[in-house]
């Protein structure tokens, strides 16, 4: 990493499954956009609201030593509650229609589940490090009680679905407006493809 890069940590949803492509120059890259939804309780109204949602779209590359691009496809789905810290970087390039555009993303250097409202089996990828491997994961929607069988319930499981609205009681904090499966219905759709931020394959330049 170096000086001066600007670094910061995302925590959200994944708007909708990450897209593996690879360069001319054989890299592979993952992209995705996790949605981050501010909420806080209002005293006034009893209830929990919604602020307004960043959108930050994110690519993760697969390296000599960490497949960290194919991880990802392997382990995250849309809905999929992520904390992800990387390096913000800007980057221009031109549309199909030959117009100029100009995107800030964030290039990850590390993602997980978030494990707040889940619980994740890890498994180290063949052939990585012992001090730089990133694995798949494998969840577990229940609580574990005294080391049950992980492989019972393979597969992450997301947030808790969002119900429309807010509850009274501010117990219900971690209720996630990003969590829900597909074909819920939320207001954003399939927002944050890559077609949104000049990401298909014949947009963007090559790195």
């Amino acid at each position: 990493m170096a000086a001066g890069d600007t670094v910061i940590t995302v925590v959200g949803n994944l708007t909708a499954d990450p897209e593996i492509r690879t360069t001319a120059n054989g890299g592979t890259v993952a992209n995705f956009t996790i949605a981050s939804t501010p909420r806080q309780y209002n005293r006034n109204t009893q209830q929990w609201e919604d602020g307004d949602a960043l959108f930050m779209r994110c690519s993760a590359w697969d390296s000599n030593y960490n497949p960290m691009a194919s991880n990802i496809q392997a382990s995250l789905a849309k809905g999929m509650r992520v904390i992800a810290q990387g390096r913000l970087v800007q980057r221009s390039y031109q549309d199909r229609e030959g117009n100029n555009r100009t995107v800030v993303e964030l290039r990850v250097d590390e993602i997980g589940p978030g494990l707040t409202r889940n619980t994740a089996q890890v498994s180290k990828s063949a052939g990585t490090s012992n001090d730089g491997g990133r694995g798949g994961f494998a969840g577990n929607s229940g609580n574990s009680n005294g080391g049950g069988n992980a492989n019972a319930n393979a597969g992450y499981r997301g947030g808790a679905g969002y119900q429309g609205g807010a509850s009274a009681a501010p117990a219900q904090q971690g209720v996630d407006p990003w969590s829900a499966s597909e074909g819920s219905g939320n207001s954003y759709g399939s927002f944050g493809s890559s077609d949104d931020f000049g990401g298909g394959s014949g947009d963007e330049p090559e790195f």
